[in-house]
C-alpha cells in the first residue's frame, strides 16, 4: 500500500459563498443517516499502473488515468475535497475529465464542485460551438462533467430539509439501464442497479483494466446500508451483488497468477470475487435465517434477540453509529414480512 504522508493539503477558498455552501452541506451531511466523519489523512492504493484508490476522504474514490485525462468514480466529502485534489495533482498533471457518482450520498458527491471545476470538459468550447451547442449544454461550461443516474439528480433536487446545493448535483444523467463510453483506451460501462442501496446506484466497470467501482453496494466495514427512504431494498441489494458476481472473474485455472477482477467498495478494502462471494452469501444467509424466524411467528424484537447474524457479526456488525446490525436486521424483517402481506 502506498500512503501519501508529510504533505500539506491545499488551502480552501474563503469566499462568503463557499462558506455558506459548506454550512448548508454540513447540515445536509449531519442529517444523512449513513455518513461518518472522514479520517484525518488521505491514503492511496495503486491497483494497476493507471488505477488508484483514494481513501480517507469519505467514500472511496477510484481514479483512472490515461491519454485523455483523469476519470474519477465518486468525489468523497466536501471537507476533504482540497486534499483529494492535491493528491490527484501529486499523482498526475493530467486534467480531470469525468466524475461519476455511484449514488447521492454526501460522502460520495461532496467533492463534486471542487473536482469538477478543477477539471476540463472532454468536449471543449470549440467542439460544442462546431456542433451548434453551447458549453452549458454539452461541456458543463468547460469544466469536467459529473455523471450519475437520473434518480440521483431527482432525489438531490427534491431534498427540502436540508436542501442540497446545486453545485453538488450531477451535470449529466442517464435514465436507462447503462451508459457506455470509451476513454483512455478503456471501455467504461456505468450500469444502473435499481432499488439496491438506493434507487440511484450504479456500478462502474472498466473493462480493459478489469476494475469495478461498486459504491455502497459493498461496504466491507459493515452490513450493507439499505436506504429504504431513498428506494433501497434488500432484494435489490442481492440482485446487484449477483450481477457483480456475474461480471467478476477469479484467477482460475492459473491460481498462482495475480490476475483477477478487482472490486472497489464504497468503504473499506478492495475485494476480489471470492471476497464478494463471502459477502453475498453472508447477507443471503441472514435473510434466510430471518425468514425462518418469521415463519415461526416471531416478532421483530424476538428476531433481533435470536441474533440471525451469528457468525458474521464480528466481521460486518456494528452496535453503534448511524447504521447498526439491529437496523439491518429490521430492514430485512420488514421487507420479508411486507412481501408475505402482499402475497
Amino acid at each position: 500500500m502506498k500512503r501519501l504522508v508529510g504533505q500539506r493539503p491545499l488551502a480552501p477558498a474563503s469566499s462568503l459563498l463557499s462558506i455558506a455552501l459548506l454550512l448548508v452541506l454540513g447540515a445536509w451531511t449531519d442529517r444523512a443517516s449513513a455518513q461518518r466523519t472522514p479520517p484525518s489523512e488521505i491514503e492511496v492504493v495503486q491497483l494497476r499502473p493507471n488505477f488508484y484508490v483514494i481513501g480517507g476522504a469519505g467514500g472511496n474514490i477510484l481514479m483512472q488515468t490515461g491519454p485523455e485525462g483523469v476519470i474519477l468514480v465518486d468525489s468523497g466529502s466536501t471537507a476533504r475535497a482540497d486534499e483529494v485534489l492535491a493528491t490527484i495533482r501529486r499523482l498526475t498533471p493530467l486534467p480531470i475529465r469525468y466524475v461519476i457518482n455511484t449514488s447521492m450520498d454526501a460522502d460520495h458527491v461532496g467533492g463534486n464542485e471542487a473536482l469538477s471545476k478543477a477539471g476540463l470538459s472532454i468536449l471543449p468550447g470549440a467542439v460544442a460551438a462546431g456542433a451548434g451547442l453551447g458549453d452549458d449544454t454539452v461541456a458543463n461550461f468547460g469544466f469536467a462533467s459529473v455523471l450519475a443516474h437520473e434518480n440521483v439528480l431527482t432525489r438531490m433536487t427534491a431534498a427540502e430539509s436540508p436542501p442540497i446545493p446545486s453545485v453538488f448535483w450531477p451535470t449529466k444523467t442517464f435514465a436507462y439501464r447503462m451508459y457506455s463510453m470509451y476513454l483512455n483506451g478503456e471501455g467504461i460501462q456505468v450500469i444502473h442497479q435499481p432499488a439496491a442501496h438506493t434507487d440511484g446506484d450504479v456500478i462502474v466497470f472498466f473493462r480493459r483494466g478489469d476494475v469495478i467501482a461498486t459504491g455502497d453496494l459493498i461496504d466491507t466495514t459493515r452490513f450493507p446500508f439499505i436506504d429504504v427512504g431513498r428506494g433501497g431494498t434488500l432484494q435489490g441489494e442481492l440482485d446487484a451483488l449477483n450481477r457483480l458476481m456475474d461480471l467478476s472473474i477469479h484467477n482460475v485455472p492459473l491460481l498462482w497468477y495475480p490476475d483477477r477482477t478487482l472490486l472497489v467498495p464504497g468503504h473499506g478494502h478492495v475485494y476480489d470475487k471470492l471476497d464478494l462471494l463471502e459477502y453475498r452469501d453472508a447477507i443471503t444467509t441472514v435473510r434466510d435465517r430471518v425468514q425462518d424466524l418469521i415463519d415461526q411467528g416471531l416478532t421483530l424484537g424476538q428476531v433481533q434477540a435470536a441474533n440471525p447474524t451469528l457468525g458474521y457479526r464480528s466481521q460486518y456488525g456494528t452496535d453503534s453509529g448511524p447504521w447498526t446490525t439491529e437496523m439491518f436486521v429490521a430492514v430485512v424483517y420488514n421487507e420479508l414480512t411486507a412481501n408475505e402481506d402482499n402475497q
